[in-house]
């Protein structure tokens, strides 16, 4: 019963990347399919349209096995020899950069949300 609803949350969660890519194909928006897909997942989530419960499950799966969807990427970089020159070292010094700031402004976003929590917990009280 548990392998039915992941596959159930898994579809759902897919169901809004392909909403999301015929959005970008009609509409030939420059934001890729997928992340208006997860915009429009966020927001129903976010106002409730769907529970969290429908996806939750499927989402954790989905995050916990992340690492696996970038084998295929890592074993196509050996066709490219050139990356693994000077382009390879400036590649990985851009990613390294980047990453420190995805985590910044994640931490960031992460202290204000649970700042604003408090004060939203403290006003209740």
């Amino acid at each position: 019963m548990k392998i039915i609803q992941i596959c159930v949350q898994i579809l759902i969660i897919t169901t809004f990347l392909l909403i999301g890519n015929a959005i970008h194909s009609y509409a030939h928006l420059p934001i890729p399919g997928s992340v208006i897909g997860l915009v429009l997942l966020f927001l129903a989530l976010y106002l409730r349209i769907i529970p969290l419960k429908l996806v939750d499950v499927g989402a954790k799966l989905l995050t916990a096995e992340l690492l696996l969807f970038f084998i295929p990427s890592a074993v196509g970089i050996m066709n490219y020899p050139d990356l693994f020159g000077i382009v390879g070292i400036k590649l990985i010094i851009i990613i390294f950069i980047s990453t420190v700031f995805v985590m910044m402004g994640t931490g960031v976003t992460a202290h204000f949300l649970s700042r604003k929590k408090v004060q939203t917990d403290d006003f209740k009280s």
